[in-house]
């Protein structure tokens, strides 16, 4: 598993699991959401974008298969 802290308004951090090839994506008001099928070289180039919120947008969302983590959170914290 490898981990990685996001300098963003929108996203706090990401995680990426090899073996699975998942990526979660930890929002700073939603939740977890998890990521199937993401190559390892999204979640290098991820980590290294100018804005991970216009990368996300971009690169992740509509292009794989994603689920909530279960145990996220309902409510935004204040």
């Amino acid at each position: 598993m490898r981990a990685r802290r996001l300098q963003s308004s929108l996203i706090d951090r990401i995680l990426f699991d090899d073996d699975a090839e998942t990526l979660t994506v930890f929002f700073k008001r939603s939740g977890k959401y998890i990521y199937d099928g993401v190559p390892r070289a999204i979640y290098d180039a991820f980590g290294k974008a100018a804005s991970a919120g216009q990368f996300f947008n971009d690169k992740v969302r509509g292009h794989f298969e994603c689920r909530p983590d279960p145990v996220r959170r309902r409510y935004p914290m204040e």
